[in-house]
């Protein structure tokens, strides 16, 4: 079974990386089940350990945070959904790019619940959208635009890190980096795209989503994140 957790206030990056860990490591030892995590953060930056610091273009606009997942620059920020991964790739198979393949297409099963059609591209991470309504690209072909990244990490077999999605984040937020490495192309979220969609809208999708894909059914979620061996989540307005 797969607790689902929401934390509704925005959490602070690095008590949630903490948590991560301390949850992740809880799996392993079997002292608790998988967990997904849906929250928000506050603006900032973080880099993956393939993060090219030429791509961080305003160094003193947000906090960065150097982290241990997979890829490189990413924005976190209000109206972003995070949905931290805490599960068992060991008990499913011990195949990683299986297991990213599977987080891919949660979010495409995700996002074609509002009729939006995402895509994989080779040699773009994430998931992408194309905007015919846009002018075309360098290349005279249908623009696409990024509405989603991915990026874990492993220990133990046990994934943390996860996925987010662009409901309704500030898209500027984006020109102070060079998101995940990549220039020729922009970033997009739901509303941009003239679906008003809402947090609560897309948590309903990914939780509908989540059994088609990994297979199992969620428990309970509490109303607030409740620590397993780490410190309390400090969440600030």
């Amino acid at each position: 079974m797969v607790e689902w957790i929401t934390t509704s206030d925005l959490t602070d990056y690095r008590a949630a990386e903490s948590w991560m860990e301390a949850r992740a490591e809880a799996i392993a030892q079997g002292q608790a089940c998988e967990c997904i995590w849906l929250v928000e953060h506050p603006p900032l930056y973080s880099a993956g350990t393939s993060a090219k610091m030429a791509d961080l273009i305003a160094p003193d606009r947000f906090p960065v945070h150097m982290t241990r997942r997979g890829g490189q620059f990413t924005y976190h920020g209000p109206g972003q959904r995070v949905a931290y991964v805490m599960l068992d790739v060991g008990a499913r198979g011990r195949d990683v790019r299986k297991f990213v393949q599977d987080l891919e297409h949660w979010v495409i099963d995700t996002l074609a619940q509002f009729n939006i059609k995402g895509h994989i591209r080779p040699g773009r991470v994430g998931v992408w959208v194309q905007r015919p309504d846009r002018p075309p690209d360098e290349t005279g072909g249908i623009r696409e635009d990024k509405i989603a990244a991915i990026g874990i990490r492993l220990r133990k077999w046990i994934s943390f890190h996860g996925i987010s999605i662009n409901v309704e984040p500030d898209l500027e937020h984006f020109s102070g980096i060079v998101p995940c490495g990549i220039s020729d192309h922009g970033v997009t979220s739901l509303v941009d795209l003239g679906y008003p969609v809402a947090m609560t809208d897309v948590d309903v999708a990914l939780r509908q989503s989540f059994k088609a894909v990994f297979g199992d059914e969620p428990v309970a979620e509490p109303a607030r994140i409740l620590p397993i061996n780490a410190p309390q989540i400090s969440d600030t307005d």
